[in-house]
């Protein structure tokens, strides 16, 4: 049926042309407060198993995937409200006046809406999911591809007509592929200490040395890594615990031995205000001196356990 439609041209002016409201509302969906302490409850339940067996080695991997339940879920929605704006397409290049048209567009409207409003909701649950795994493991929770973002917590029930939610659609999404703010570079690797309090001591230099830098620059958005072990790991949780966007630049093993180099290339371009180095291979050090000679105040943390080095 649909086949015809994305043959013919768009945009014929649909002037007047309106849908009703989405056929749901708030209390159709779980309370956010219900589901934060459900989730607390269930989180505090199944991990009590864990401790002192066996398994606690393994404890936060399923705390990973318990996080990834809700992340999964909110990604089907989100792929459900792409395939219905695109019928929505379809149906609005091939306005006809008629009744039926207007009833088939109404039916998909109310589809996209529906499936955006279950897409907000389990976004709200991953969101409170990663907020006690942050707690559990101390570490921000990412996904194994893509990104993470949350598109709002407004229903979208508002919208007026076909093309308005389309608008809305698109500009949420921008709007949420796009952070704001004035670029810090973080970058340091993988390190191993002798005693808790060498690691403990490494991981208060790395927040110590952000919250003072975030004094400088409040609108910080904080560029990394994004590597899932080590100092960036580190990094990722200061920054989701004050609410600091992230952008992570990731290695392309395409690349082979440039990869490295390749991502310094593309951090230096976002033009930060301040590259923060702690301790890392020879990467780390040539995105300092590359740092510098562009003129980007570099904050050294190089030295042992994160400090600043002797003769700097």
């Amino acid at each position: 049926m649909y086949d015809s439609f994305t043959a013919q041209l768009a945009g014929l002016d649909l002037t007047g042309f309106s849908v009703q409201p989405a056929p749901f509302n708030e209390t159709d969906f779980p309370a956010e407060q219900a589901s934060a302490q459900t989730l607390a409850a269930v989180w505090s339940d199944m991990f009590a198993l864990f401790a002192d067996t066996a398994l606690e080695a393994d404890a936060e991997d399923i705390a990973w995937g318990f996080v990834n339940l809700f992340h999964r879920a909110a990604t089907r929605k989100s792929a459900q409200v792409d395939r219905a704006s695109d019928e929505i397409r379809a149906l609005l290049a091939a306005a006809d006046g008629s009744e039926i048209h207007s009833s088939n567009l109404e039916e998909q409207v109310e589809r996209a809406q529906a499936a955006e409003a279950s897409m907000l909701a389990f976004e709200h649950m991953r969101e409170v999911a990663a907020m006690l795994y942050r707690e559990e493991t101390g570490a921000s929770w990412k996904p194994m591809t893509g990104s993470r973002i949350a598109q709002g917590r407004n229903l979208t029930s508002a919208v007026i007509d076909a093309r308005d939610f389309l608008k809305v659609r698109s500009e949420r999404r921008r709007a949420a592929l796009t952070p704001e703010g004035t670029a810090v570079v973080f970058a340091g690797g993988r390190a191993s200490f002798a005693t808790t309090e060498e690691a403990k001591s490494y991981a208060d230099n790395i927040w110590a040395t952000l919250d003072r830098v975030r004094e400088q620059v409040p609108d910080m958005l904080l560029v990394h890594g994004g590597d899932g072990k080590g100092a960036d790991r580190l990094a990722a949780a200061w920054a989701e615990r004050h609410e600091v966007q992230q952008l992570t630049f990731g290695l392309d093993r395409r690349l082979g031995a440039r990869a490295g180099f390749k991502r310094n290339e593309q951090m230096l371009a976002m033009a930060p205000r301040y590259v923060i180095a702690f301790p890392g291979n020879g990467v780390t050090e040539r995105l300092v001196i590359e740092a510098k000679a562009h003129r980007i105040t570099v904050v050294d943390r190089r030295g042992p356990l994160g400090t600043k080095p002797s003769g700097s």
